[in-house]
This record gives C-alpha cells, structure tokens and sequence, in this order.
C-alpha cells in the first residue's frame, strides 16, 4: 500500500492508501512521449480507443484496449489484435463515453488509482463531462500530462505536493456548488478556513513561492490543478 503518487514534474501525498496506479491512455492531446515513457515504466497500461496510437507510438504494449474505435485507425486496431492484446468493442452508439467505461472497468477490476493521460486539449464539452465523471468515480483519478495535473480531494482529505518542476499556476476549482474549510499553504495568496464557491474565481492561477504546497478541504470535493507550461 502507498499515500503518494509520483510524477515526472511532482510527487504527490494523498491522505488515503492505494495499492498500484493503472495508467489510462485516452484519445485527447496525447502527452509527450518522454512524459509518457517516464510514468508507464511502473504501470499496467490500459489504451481507450486513439489513446492505443500514444502508446504504439512510444514502443509500448498496452494490456487491455477499449473503445468504439470511431477514432482510432484500423490499422493500429488491427496491430493490437495481431499482438494478442485483450480488446473489448463497444458501439458507437452508447449512453457512455468510452472513458467513462474504462473508468467503470478499472472500478471492476478493483482498481482504486488511475492516471488519465491524453484527456486534456479536446473538445470543451468532452473535457467538463469527464472532470465530473471523475470527481464521482469510485477510484482516485489523477489527469496529467507534462502540461498539466489535475486531481480530486474530498471533505476531510488533505494533499501534499512536492514539486520537482514549480508550475506557472495553482488553481483549486470546487466541483460541489459550495467547498468548505479549505486550506492552501505555500502559494502567494494562502488560503486558511476558506469558502470557495463554484461560481466565484477566488481560488484561480494562484502562484507557488515553494517547492511544496499542502491542501486540505473539509466539506465539498475540490479539484487541484497545476499548469506548467503556457499552450
């Protein structure tokens, strides 16, 4: 069991325990491939439709494949097959999007951490369903690339994040209508005993002054994002 997970631009501590990540290729922005290379050497890999070409195009086998495959080539589907990887279709026309049902697979499986990648930079309405989607789930998410993180802590959980790269941009975005008692230290605006309101900018591109920042949030679940690099 572990607390923390480790990336190539931080190290974060959650309040909860976790046995291994899965680390989850979507079909969004597809993050560099040193990024890519760098978190999959410890994870078991699970592609999601054009998510399967991030990881062909870096040399790498995923375990288990899923999509409708509306967006995937059927050239890189048909390398999958060849491979003997375990592949399950879905129709294109579904009540859910295919990372929804990867994220209810991994809930299956009894998987309880995931790495998102290739989620951020696609269509806007893709990317609000997903940040709820995700919020919900039944595991803990981390979305990222080497751009950006993104995750969730909920009422009475606590996060530390150790930066080995300081981000241009920390912003605590409350999924719930209202968040409560959130604390954040080591940032030029700190917060302590805070309301933040969904609907109020407040807690936006706040500024790291350390290499380490803490949040807590006691109501309400909150993402945190970090940016590290302007588009």
């Amino acid at each position: 069991m572990k607390n923390f997970l480790k990336l190539p631009q931080a190290e974060i501590f959650f309040s909860g325990l976790h046995d291994e990540e899965i680390l989850l290729a979507a079909g969004g922005k597809p993050p560099a491939g040193f990024w890519f290379k760098e978190v999959a050497a410890d994870k078991k890999i699970w592609a999601i439709d054009k998510g399967l070409e991030i990881c062909q195009n870096c040399g790498i086998l995923p375990e288990f494949l899923i999509g409708d495959f509306d967006s995937a080539k059927n050239s890189s589907v048909r390398q999958a097959e060849n491979a003997g990887i375990k592949i399950e279709r879905q129709p294109v026309e579904k009540d859910f999007t295919d990372t929804e049902l990867a994220l209810i697979r991994a809930e299956e499986c009894g998987k309880d951490f995931a790495v998102l990648t290739g989620a951020f930079g696609g269509r806007a309405d893709h990317f609000y369903n997903l940040l709820f989607v995700c919020a919900a789930a039944n595991l803990k998410i981390c979305i990222a690339d080497e751009r950006e993180i993104l995750f969730f802590i909920t009422g009475k959980d606590f996060a530390e994040v150790n930066f080995f790269q300081k981000p241009l941009a920390v912003s605590l975005l409350p999924i719930d209508e209202i968040c409560g008692g959130v604390n954040l230290t080591g940032v030029r605006w700190e917060l302590h005993d805070k309301k933040i309101f969904r609907n109020k900018s407040l807690s936006i591109s706040n500024r790291p002054t350390s290499d380490k920042i803490k949040i807590s949030v006691a109501t309400g679940t909150l993402a945190v994002y970090f940016c590290f690099a302007e588009n």
